[in-house]
């Protein structure tokens, strides 16, 4: 999602408003059968490079990697960038049936309009950033929670004996704020509690499901933009249509371990 989307990242959350007991994942699983990989352009691999199509899909995004090293019956790689949770509903779920044993998914952060966020953080003032973040924030704790839910019930529906692990959004710059062009250090620190919002979000409603939430916060720590090993495009002329998304080594370091873990040993 070009600054489209799960930049998205970093939104706000606050109490779910739907209220559902918390189940706990099964360990058991089974032998690979179909993976799916569904969502944004985090999950579509935007950054990572050998984007191909509308959807900007990369075989070094995370789940073709995964791919590459399991040999699964078969492989939807259906994650597209600017994706919301009802495209995933509407568009992603054609390639999953009762044979499908593993599914990806990520996110959330286009469903509140994260990147309009991103871009007024990067072009306009601390203001405007801030207040746009605000905005943003009502909208997880309002709107989000039930869109999550309908798309996870939607996958439920499909494949009903997949395991599903939900993955989550990296903090986007350094604990520290940096000089980082036009986003103040004010900017980063509310960037990064909004990322922690989504993915606190995110992670209620994936384990209300039975679903694995993998956080890769702390794989990505060290490597925020700023960082001196960054895997993150930071805004730039050179990077505007993938600044704030993970690049090859944020795929590859940062996310497959992520989801290779949560995968379970039937997965791994």
């Amino acid at each position: 999602m070009t600054l489209a989307g799960p930049l998205s990242l970093l939104l706000a959350c606050a109490a779910t408003t739907a209220a559902h007991a918390a189940v706990e994942p099964s360990e058991k699983i089974s032998p690979v059968g179909g993976y799916a990989a569904l969502g944004d352009s985090f999950a579509s691999g935007v950054g990572a490079g050998r984007a191909d199509g509308d959807c900007r899909r990369s075989s070094l995004a995370h789940p073709a990697l995964w791919a590459a090293g399991h040999h699964p019956g078969r492989f939807d790689f259906a994650a597209c960038t600017g994706a919301t949770s009802a495209d995933v509903t509407a568009t992603q779920l054609s390639g999953l049936d009762r044979s499908t044993t593993l599914v990806s998914i990520t996110v959330g952060g286009n469903d509140v309009g994260f990147a309009d966020v991103m871009r007024t953080c990067t072009l306009s003032g601390e203001s405007a950033c801030l207040e746009s973040v605000a905005r943003s924030e009502k909208a997880v704790d309002h709107d989000l929670p039930g869109k999550l839910d309908a798309a996870y019930r939607a996958v439920k529906a499909k494949a009903a004996h997949a395991r599903v692990v939900v993955l989550g959004y990296p903090h986007l710059f350094t604990q520290d704020a940096c000089l980082m062009g036009p986003v103040t250090g004010r900017e980063q620190s509310a960037l990064n509690t909004a990322a922690d919002h989504l993915n606190s979000v995110t992670r209620d409603r994936a384990r209300a499901h039975g679903y694995v939430f993998a956080d890769v916060t702390a794989a990505f720590a060290g490597h925020e933009i700023c960082s001196a090993d960054p895997w993150i495009h930071a805004p730039s002329l050179l990077t505007a249509d993938v600044a704030y998304h993970p690049t090859e080594e944020g795929q590859r370091e940062g996310y497959l371990p992520a989801l290779a873990k949560a995968a379970g040993s039937g997965h791994a």
